[in-house]
């Protein structure tokens, strides 16, 4: 837009500069020449020693501006030149005729004589479609100028000796201000490096009473032998860049002290930010990590120091790493790790913003050995109670199974280790109901179980539907928990009831 924006505007100046130089000098034919000596077509400036003396009224016209005496000729060329490309730099020393490049027919005249010069313009007249259209542009060029003068954003332009030829109000308004905070120069006065190409690049402004400075992108596109500078305003953009800054530098303070090591990569695939624990966890040197690695070298590294598993084929799963990378934007990526050196690390991916994705290296290796040796304490349990011949159980607090052995699975017909499907009490009760005397009353088994206080140790009979006698010994054990044994009673054992009678007798 900018682009386009620049090609009209100059396109339609230069077409105005032009035409309307044609225009008035037919529409002036009969203005009074006053002492140049002109015809009424011809347009004609009298320079004395390199320097204007005189004017015909048309170059007003031209310039739209009057042009004062004394105004040198270095002055007046670019004017010239516009139209007649051919002409010199330096004031002609000897007489000749420059046709304007385009219109054959228009020639501008330089007679010298002596220290006086006078260039004289003559053209064809016009037709009155020719009139009408320069009327066209001129009201169009207007048009855009006012536009460009209301653009809240700085516009000018430069000639290659770095002198500001035209701007619009906006850069003014920021010269005047500039210059009421005492300032010399106006700030957007940037150094022409010559270089006719499109540049970008930052400026910071001060202006009084302005607590911060006032940014701008500025973008500079060659115009012929001159250069077009577009400034836009970028605070905004500035301090959102500086409190992302703030805020990964207030990141990197916390996860200083986070034993877990954090690696984020950008959308590049670049490593934008570590902690010193990735550092400890890797062995990768700082300095490695400092040159923003990407993704590929990262692991590279891990893999040379020995810090990752080794895979079958690195090349595939080098390959693979992209598809890592996808699962870890999509917050799925975990693996554990068992390394050479007997460590065990977790490598949790996790998305970011933008793009990004980080990945946390956890060394897991001190809960891996507490969770074997658990694992080992409970094969331990598990095999002690196996050893037994009678059927035990136990049941935690809340009434839930939490060991049994394989007696106790044999005796009540179960085909695997009901702790695993966390059976409870009520659960076990209906299992036993199915192989037991229908009369039974399980309410006080599933009360003293459920129950936490006054809990002494009990034992009650059971007798299956196959006329055996079971002894089951009830008692409370730590944290809440209760144990049940069951035992089969002797044929010619006498009932518990009967024992029980001869007891109190």
């Amino acid at each position: 837009m900018n682009g386009l924006i620049i090609a009209i505007a100059v396109g339609a100046g230069l077409a105005v500069s032009i035409s309307l130089v044609i225009l008035l000098v037919v529409t002036r034919r009969g203005t009074e020449t006053k002492n140049t000596g002109a015809s009424p077509a011809e347009l004609v400036v009298l320079l004395r020693q390199g320097r204007v003396i005189d004017t015909t009224p048309d170059v007003e016209d031209m310039l739209g501006k009057p042009l004062s005496p004394d105004t040198p000729w270095a002055d007046l060329r670019p004017v010239l030149a516009n139209r007649f490309a051919d002409l010199p730099l330096e004031l002609p020393g000897q007489d000749t005729s420059i046709p304007a490049s385009d219109d054959a027919n228009t020639l501008l005249s330089i007679s010298v004589n002596g220290p006086f010069t006078r260039l004289s313009i003559n053209g064809g007249a016009l037709s009155m479609g020719h009139v009408h259209r320069i009327v066209n542009i001129r009201e169009e060029s207007e048009q855009i100028a006012r536009i460009l003068h209301l653009d809240p954003n700085p516009i000018w332009k430069m000639n290659a000796n770095g002198n500001v030829t035209w701007s619009n109000d906006s850069y003014q308004r920021i010269c005047d201000e500039s210059a009421a905070a005492g300032q010399t120069s106006c700030p957007f006065a940037v150094e022409v490096d010559g270089a006719l190409v499109a540049q970008n690049g930052r400026i910071s402004v001060s202006l009084p009473g302005e607590e911060k400075q006032l940014w701008f992108e500025v973008t500079s596109f060659p115009v012929g032998a001159d250069t077009v500078y577009y400034a836009t305003g970028i605070n905004d953009l500035v301090e959102a860049e500086r409190a992302q800054r703030n805020f990964v530098q207030t990141l990197a303070k916390t996860f200083a002290h986070l034993p877990i090591g954090l690696a984020v990569f950008n959308k590049e695939r670049r490593l934008v930010l570590f902690n010193p624990a990735l550092v400890d966890l890797t062995r990768l040197p700082i300095d490695f990590l400092s040159a923003k690695p990407n993704l590929l070298s990262f692991f590279d590294h891990m893999r040379e120091n020995r810090m990752m598993p080794e895979p079958k084929s690195y090349s595939s799963w080098r390959g693979k790493l992209y598809e890592v990378v996808s699962a870890a934007r999509e917050d799925r990526y975990s693996e554990t790790w068992s390394l050479p050196s007997g460590l065990t690390y977790r490598i949790t991916g996790r998305p970011h913003p933008d793009g990004a994705v980080a990945f946390l290296i956890e060394d897991i290796s001190a809960e891996i050995s507490l969770t074997r040796r658990f694992r080992s304490e409970l094969d331990l349990t598990q095999s002690v109670l196996d050893s037994f011949d009678s059927s035990i159980v136990v049941f935690t607090r809340l009434g839930v199974q939490s060991f049994c052995n394989s007696a106790y699975r044999e005796l009540w017909g179960l085909q695997a280790d009901p702790a695993v499907a966390e059976t409870s009490i009520i659960d076990a009760i209906q299992s036993w109901e199915d192989l037991c005397d229908p009369q039974t009353d399980w309410s006080e088994i599933r009360d003293y179980v459920l129950n936490l206080q006054n809990r002494k140790p009990w034992e009650t009979e059971l007798v299956l539907n196959t006329g055996e006698r079971l002894l089951c010994k009830i008692e409370p054990v730590a944290a809440g928990a209760t144990l049940m044994r069951f035992s089969y009673l002797p044929s010619e054992t006498r009932s518990l009831p009967q024992l029980k009678a001869e007891a109190v007798s």
